[in-house]
C-alpha cells in the first residue's frame, strides 16, 4: 500500500469533510468535545473550517511564507448556539474551495512552503489529516462509529512522525526535554504495512520506515495506533512490548 498522491489529498479533503457533515444531522453543537474539553462541537467545526480557509487563502494568494496572523483556527471561542444548517454549507464550501485551488497551483510551487517543502504537496496532506482527526473528535462526541480507509490511515500515522512529532519538540522543548537521550519505540501496524522506529537517542527525534528491535513496540490496527499516538484513545488494547514507562512518557509530552 503506498503513499496517497497529491490528487487522491486534494479529493479527500472534500471526501473527509462530507463524511464529517452526514454526522451532523440534527446534533446538537453545543455539546463538548472529550479529545478537545475546551471547545464545543460547533467550535471545532468553526476551528477545522478555519484551517481550511487558512490554506485556501495562502495558495490562492501564493504568499511567499506563511502568514499565521491569518489564521483564525484557534479563535472561536465567540461562535456558539449555530445549527448544522448554518455550518454544514460552511464546511463544505472551505473544503471545496481548498480542493479547487490545490488544483489550480502547481504542487512544486514554493507557495507558503514548510520546512523547506513545496506548500501545495505539504497542505493538501495536512489539510487532509486535519480533516480525519477532526471527524473523529466529532463523531466520538457525537456516540457515532468512526471508520477510515487503511490507506488513509496510514498516511495519517506517517504524517504524524513526519509532521507533528518534530513540531511538539520545536514548539514545546521543555515538555519534550525529558524524552531526549532515552531510548526507541516502534510503532507497528498489523493490517497494514506501516512500520516506523522513532529514536530518542539524540536531541532530537529521528524517525526510520521500517521493522526493527526497540525499547518499546506497539502493535495494533492502524487506526488505534494513530489515535493513540494523536492520544484520542487509551494504548489499553494494543499490544505493548518492552518499556511502557518510555511508551507513556512520549504520549504525555509529544501533543499536536
Amino acid at each position: 500500500m503506498g503513499i496517497p498522491g497529491y490528487e487522491r489529498r486534494r479529493a479527500e479533503i472534500v471526501h473527509q469533510t462530507e463524511l464529517l457533515v452526514s454526522s451532523l444531522t440534527d446534533a446538537d453543537l453545543g455539546i463538548q468535545v472529550p479529545s478537545i474539553p475546551d471547545w464545543t462541537l460547533n467550535q471545532l467545526l468553526r476551528h477545522l473550517g478555519h484551517a481550511h480557509r487558512w490554506a485556501d487563502t495562502m495558495l490562492r494568494e501564493r504568499l511567499p511564507e506563511i502568514d499565521f496572523s491569518r489564521n483564525e483556527a484557534q479563535r472561536v471561542s465567540s461562535y456558539v448556539g449555530e445549527t448544522p444548517s448554518v455550518l454544514v454549507p460552511w464546511l463544505r464550501e472551505g473544503a471545496a474551495s481548498l480542493a479547487e485551488v490545490l488544483g489550480e497551483v502547481d504542487p512544486e510551487e514554493m507557495i507558503a512552503p514548510v520546512d523547506g517543502f513545496p506548500g501545495p504537496r505539504v497542505w493538501s496532506r495536512r489539510m487532509t489529516h486535519e480533516t480525519v482527526i477532526h471527524r473523529w473528535d466529532a463523531l466520538n462526541a457525537l456516540g457515532l462509529p468512526f471508520t477510515l480507509d487503511p490507506e488513509i490511515a496510514q498516511d495519517t500515522l506517517r504524517e504524524w512522525t513526519g509532521l507533528a512529532l518534530p513540531y511538539a519538540f520545536q514548539r514545546w522543548p521543555a515538555e519534550t526535554a525529558p524524552l531526549a537521550g532515552t531510548g526507541t519505540v516502534h510503532l507497528h501496524a498489523t493490517d497494514v504495512e506501516a512500520e516506523f522506529v522513532i529514536d530518542f537517542s539524540g536531541q532530537a527525534p529521528v524517525v526510520r520506515e521500517g521493522h526493527e528491535k526497540a525499547s518499546v513496540a506497539v502493535r495494533g490496527p492502524v487506526v488505534d495506533v494513530l489515535l493513540t499516538v494523536y492520544r484520542r484513545r487509551p494504548v489499553e488494547g494494543l499490544e505493548v512490548f518492552g518499556d511502557r514507562e518510555l511508551l507513556d512518557l512520549v504520549l504525555d509530552r509529544v501533543r499536536f
